[in-house]
């Protein structure tokens, strides 16, 4: 016999042998409950849609209590009397693609085609690491602002990597749209977090212990890979790129292939002597193949990961850093600088010792002065040297001369030095 269903009724329901026992509302029309041989119960709803019969299942209990079912279905059945099929719609949504799914498109069809190792590398750690585990397993069109700005806040600690995070996904719901895969871009104006720029160079003492780390470490392939960055202000990619046939030594050029550079373009850079005898050294005009050599001297080395922070560690440029890990506590070594930081270390004590804005943005590859600005302050240090020359000169000036070379005139006719009498003045 009907009854309402209230959550004593399905307190009360009783799971069959076999298959499923629904039980039906007594005053909602087509509402119901339905209890599983495993004991699983669940709330629908039978209508009528477009001729077709349909059984649509609203949810499971303890998720949906039975005045929250039964709310549902009585705001359902006024939108199926228009035309309205919720079953057609949650179909349709089972077919739409995920946040997993899109961040693997977005992988295959944007970062790995056109951004660098290093990029690349970053794009994948932020979607394993952060994206896909809380937002993954959403709808794409199902996403709002609300979600990425829980998302964004969470990673507040850190807000250099909050901030990327929330830029990456920004870029992925902007090829999402292109794509035909959401409407909008709910990441769109939200406000990022105050991030201070990272000033961080080599000192000279420190140069010194670090070419010292090098001097001794294990790999001298990777040692050299490392002194090249830091002669030349050079990115990593473009050196673990970089081949014998774009070095010439006798004119001391690197020419760089524009496939290999942040711009896209082609760029010849001058080598010091320093760099060309190091490369000499490395192999000269006689190597060919990649400068770096990979793992058993196949294509060209990928990364500079693991020498970097041994490096840093027998420098004295690396913090220990101890974990809780499965069995025991684990330390691990954490550079104080990133290998991005030897580039700043060339741009920063050439600017530091006068040498033009222009000249190092042209050196480390900048195509605008803008770029090279964030050593301007370093300009005004060398310039500060510069005038203090003149203040020298000027301090100098306005000291008061000796009494030794004062001649005094006195009023008789005789001329002195201070001390004696030097010559007698006719009257």
């Amino acid at each position: 016999m009907a009854a309402k269903i209230n959550q004593r009724t399905v307190k009360n329901l009783t799971a069959p042998k076999v298959g499923s026992r629904i039980f039906w509302d007594s005053e909602l029309k087509g509402f119901g409950v339905r209890i599983t041989a495993a004991g699983v119960i669940s709330f629908i709803l039978d209508y009528r849609v477009n001729g077709r019969q349909r059984r649509y299942t609203i949810g499971r209990n303890p998720e949906w209590t039975s005045e929250a079912a039964r709310t549902e279905a009585a705001s359902l059945k006024p939108r199926i009397s228009k035309g309205y099929d919720p079953l057609q719609e949650k179909e349709r949504a089972r077919g739409e693609p995920t946040i997993a799914e899109l961040a693997e498109e977005y992988l295959e069809r944007h970062s790995i085609p056109n951004k660098r190792a290093g990029s690349l590398r970053n794009d994948r750690q932020m979607l394993e690491g952060i994206v896909k585990p809380r937002l993954g397993k959403l709808r794409v069109a199902a996403v709002g602002r609300r979600d990425i700005e829980n998302l964004h806040q969470s990673l507040k600690a850190t807000p250099y990597q909050a901030n990327r995070v929330l830029a990456l996904v920004s870029h992925m719901f902007g090829k999402a749209i292109e794509w035909k895969w959401a409407a909008g871009n709910p990441a769109r104006g939200i406000p990022r977090y105050h991030e201070d720029r990272r000033e961080r160079w080599l000192t000279e003492d420190e140069m010194h212990a670090f070419t010292q780390a090098l001097d001794s470490y294990s790999d001298q392939n990777a040692a050299n890979a490392l002194r090249l960055l830091l002669l030349t202000g050079a990115r990593e990619g473009e050196v673990l790129k970089a081949d014998w046939s774009e070095f010439d030594l006798e004119r001391a050029v690197w020419s760089k292939p524009s496939h290999h550079t942040k711009q896209k373009k082609l760029e010849h850079v001058p080598l010091s002597i320093t760099a060309v005898d190091l490369l000499r050294k490395m192999g000269g005009e006689d190597a060919t193949g990649p400068l770096f050599p990979g793992r058993y001297g196949k294509g060209a080395r990928v990364t500079l990961r693991r020498p970097w922070v041994q490096a840093c560690k027998a420098a004295g440029l690396a913090e220990a850093i101890t974990k809780k890990g499965k069995r025991r506590m684990v330390t691990r070594w954490k550079p104080t600088l990133r290998i991005h930081d030897l580039r700043h270390s060339f741009a920063s004590h050439l600017v530091s010792r006068g040498t033009s804005l222009q000249i190092v943005g042209r050196l480390i590859g900048h195509t605008q002065v803008a770029t090279t600005m964030r050593y301007a302050h370093l300009a005004d240090s060398a310039l500060r040297d510069a005038t203090n020359i003149f203040g020298d000169v000027f301090a100098a000036a306005a000291k008061p001369k000796k009494k030794a070379d004062v001649l005094i005139i006195h009023k008789k006719g005789s001329v002195t030095d201070g001390k004696r009498k030097v010559l007698e003045i006719g009257r």
